[in-house]
C-alpha cells in the first residue's frame, strides 16, 4: 500500500510561518508586489505555485507576467526559506505522527511518500528538521514543484512508486493508494485521482469539514486503524 501523506496540518503543526514570509520575499523580489500579505487568499491545501499565481493576480499582475516569472519565483522562494527555516522543527511534529510512522514503516507492503503543495526543496528540508526526513524516500511523491494543479499530484506519486514490466512502465495502483491530508483540497486531489483519501482533523478544518473524505481521524493516534 502506498501512503501518500501531506505536510502542514498533518505532519507538521505551526510549521508554516517561515514557509509563507519567503513566498512573500519571492513576490516581492520577482514580481515588485510590495505587500504581497495584502492579498486575501486561503492558503491550506493549496500548491506554492497556485499561491504565487493568485496573490500576483490579486496584486494586479496579468497572467503572461506571472508565467514568465513562476520559475524563478519557486527558486526564490526556497532560497528564502533555507535562509528563515528554523534549525529544529521536532516541536512541530504533530502529536503521535512520529510513533504512527515509525509503526508504518515496519508494516510488510507499506510505502511512505509525500503529496503536499510544498516545493520539494521546502519539503525535504521541513522534515529534515523536524527529524522525520528519513521516513520518506528520496525521489518518491509528489510536490508543488511538479505541478501547479494540486489535483496532478497523487498521479505524479503513483507514477514514481510504480515499476517496470514486459508492457513498458505501470503506476502503482490506485486501489492500493491513500491520500493522507487535513483539507478539503487534499480530498479533492485524492478523488481527482481516483484514489482514497483518509482525512485527519489536526489542521484548520474540522471533522465535519472534512466529510467528503473516506475516512476521517480527528488526530494521528487514530489514522492506524483507518489505513490498515
Amino acid at each position: 500500500m502506498l501512503l501518500l501523506l501531506d505536510i502542514d496540518g498533518a505532519l507538521l503543526l505551526g510549521a508554516h510561518e517561515e514557509h509563507r514570509d519567503a513566498l512573500h520575499e519571492a513576490l516581492r523580489e520577482v514580481y515588485g508586489i510590495a505587500d504581497p500579505a495584502a492579498a486575501r487568499v486561503q492558503a491550506p491545501g493549496r500548491t506554492d505555485s497556485e499561491l504565487v499565481r493568485l496573490i500576483a493576480l490579486q496584486c494586479g499582475l496579468s497572467a503572461e507576467r506571472i508565467d514568465e516569472g513562476i520559475a524563478d519565483a519557486r527558486q526564490a522562494t526556497c532560497a528564502a526559506y533555507a535562509r528563515r527555516a528554523p534549525d529544529d522543527l521536532a516541536h512541530a511534529v504533530a502529536p503521535g505522527m512520529r510513533e504512527l510512522l515509525s509503526e508504518l514503516a515496519i508494516r510488510d507492503g507499506v510505502r511512505l511518500a509525500l503529496v503536499t503543495g510544498n516545493y520539494e526543496p521546502i519539503a525535504r528540508l521541513k522534515l529534515a528538521r523536524a527529524g522525520i526526513g528519513a521516513f520518506f524516500e528520496r525521489g518518491q511523491g509528489g510536490f508543488g514543484s511538479d505541478h501547479e494543479d494540486r489535483s496532478e499530484l497523487p498521479g505524479i506519486a503513483r507514477r514514481r512508486a510504480g515499476s517496470v514490466g514486459r508492457g513498458g512502465w505501470t503506476l502503482y495502483p490506485r486501489e492500493q493508494t491513500v491520500v493522507i491530508g487535513d483539507t478539503p483540497r487534499d480530498i479533492a486531489c485524492a478523488h481527482a485521482d481516483g484514489v482514497r483519501c483518509v482525512a485527519v482533523a489536526t489542521g484548520p478544518f474540522a471533522v465535519a469539514d472534512l466529510r467528503e473524505a473516506d475516512a476521517v481521524a480527528r488526530d494521528a493516534s487514530g489514522l492506524l486503524g483507518l489505513l490498515i
